[in-house]
């Protein structure tokens, strides 16, 4: 069935540009491979996620998280913060390129659908569930079209970091529906900050880093956008739209991935490419035509102010105080 409602296509918006934001991750993280050890990129990223984390938090003296609220943090902390970035930066430092590593977020939508059923009370009908594994197999089916067919120790990187990425989405897009999502990953990295600055500072002293243009250019995308500012946008469309039904956007980041490769790394760029892309995006048309319930508690809470960008929300959250 149709979108029902405005704040459901917005969600579905903002889902799209946190997956665009997404698709330059695994490009830049190869990039930034190119002079740094892939733990420092991996937990480095967040670290300097965290000072940006800190100083917008500060800015606008948001509250700090309920206690009932820190176990789904330490989710979102173990599945975004450490479990993806660590785990899909060794995959690519052990040989996977970005082809094979789509295999990761071609999967990624429907696990993220699955822990949606689990763990936030989504019940997708079986038209929706059709359409998500037409997704998924036309991206798995592209990625190991491209060299993705064969099982390693990249492999099984890989699907750890699908599981742990999955689980973090679904958490945070539940923590989203109390707060808004730009507070949600903020005092995410402003919790592991703790582990993550300290661990990135004896990385700087002990790996040797070569601080390159590629290097310093992919690292500072995944840091700022890949690690922060893409989940803005992101967790947001996950809590106005649906973990299930925005999850399923996603399908569209494989494709959007290999392009930016083309661009970025020189990867060959085919007529497969083009019709995979076709396919993908008809599937993730009718995901959005289908019907997904929600059960009550599963309706965002937050108020509309909470939900505006940070710089709009001093005053804000000086009241809800």
């Amino acid at each position: 069935m149709p979108i029902a409602d405005t704040g459901s296509g917005r969600g579905l918006w903002l889902a799209a540009i946190g997956v665009l934001i997404y698709s330059l991750t695994l490009p830049s993280t190869v990039l930034g491979l190119d002079g740094l050890d892939p733990y420092l990129i991996g937990v480095g990223r967040a670290a300097a996620a965290s000072v940006l984390a800190a100083a917008v938090l500060l800015l606008v003296r948001a509250p700090l998280p309920r206690r009932d609220q820190l176990a789904g943090f330490a989710v979102v902390v173990g599945g975004v913060i450490f479990g993806f970035p660590v785990l899909s930066t060794l995959a690519l430092d052990h040989g996977a390129s970005s082809a094979h590593s789509a295999v990761v977020v071609g999967l990624l939508p429907a696990v993220t659908a699955v822990f949606g059923v689990l763990r936030a009370g989504e019940r997708p009908s079986g038209a929706f569930w059709l359409a998500g594994a037409a997704g998924t197999v036309c991206v798995t089916g592209f990625a190991l079209i491209r060299g993705a067919g064969h099982f390693t120790a990249a492999d099984l990187l890989l699907f750890g970091a699908l599981v742990t990425c999955a689980a973090g989405y679904t958490e945070g897009a539940r923590l989203a529906r109390d707060m808004a999502g730009w507070r949600v990953i903020s005092w995410a990295l402003v919790l592991a900050a703790p582990i993550t600055v300290p661990v990135t500072i004896w990385l700087l002293a002990t790996t040797g880093p070569d601080w390159t243009g590629r290097a310093t250019l992919g690292f500072a995308y995944v840091a700022a956008f890949s690690a922060y500012i893409g989940f803005f946008a992101w967790y947001e469309g996950l809590a106005r739209a649906g973990i299930a039904r925005a999850s399923q956007v996603q399908l569209a980041q494989p494709v959007m991935t290999l392009l930016w490769s083309g661009l970025l790394l020189g990867e060959r760029i085919d007529a497969t490419t083009a019709l995979a892309a076709v396919a993908v995006l008809v599937c993730v048309a009718l995901t959005q035509r289908t019907r997904v319930d929600r059960s009550p508690d599963a309706v965002r809470t937050t108020a509309a102010t909470d939900a505006r960008p940070p710089h709009t929300l001093e005053q804000g959250s000086a009241t809800r105080r």
